[in-house]
């Protein structure tokens, strides 16, 4: 499991003085940016594959509140993964000074072709630094069936 440390800043917080929705969304992104390129998937490596992430969602639960002024961690695990890599799943946990899970966030993305700007699978030599890393007891094998298990689909002004 990656976990990675932040200090809760004043513009973390809301009008309620508790950490604020976008903080965790943003803890969480960075935490998941942090990890990929520590695991070789660096700006350098997506601009040869040309290749960029994308989310699909993000759903929080929350626990408890957490404040400013003490250190959190958030944590990041693998959950999920296409046998092409096209898809991937993450899970997060966010901890506070004394280790108490204060609150969860689930994501699914995906990987985009930047010119085509279609979802492709992800190549192999970087499919495989996914595949080998450490997985938790629950990881499943994604498919596209997965991606739509929640049904949602737009519905415009017009």
């Amino acid at each position: 499991m990656h976990v990675k440390e932040f200090e809760i800043r004043w513009n973390d917080i809301d009008a309620n003085r508790h950490l604020a929705n976008k903080a965790y969304i943003e803890f969480a992104a960075h935490t998941r940016m942090a990890f990929l390129i520590e695991n070789g998937f660096d700006q350098r490596s997506l601009a040869k594959f040309n290749i960029g992430p994308i989310v699909f969602y993000e759903h929080i639960y929350y626990f408890k509140e957490v404040f400013y002024g003490k250190p959190i961690q958030v944590s990041l695990e693998v959950s999920g993964l296409s046998e092409d890599g096209k898809f991937f799943e993450f899970r997060h946990n966010y901890y506070d000074q004394k280790g108490r899970n204060f609150a969860r966030c689930e994501m699914m993305g995906a990987w985009i072709d930047l010119d085509s700007r279609k979802l492709i699978a992800l190549p192999e030599e970087m499919n495989e630094l996914l595949r080998k890393m450490e997985h938790p007891d629950d990881f499943r094998v994604l498919t596209k069936d997965d991606t739509r298990k929640f049904a949602k689909t737009p519905v415009d002004l017009s």
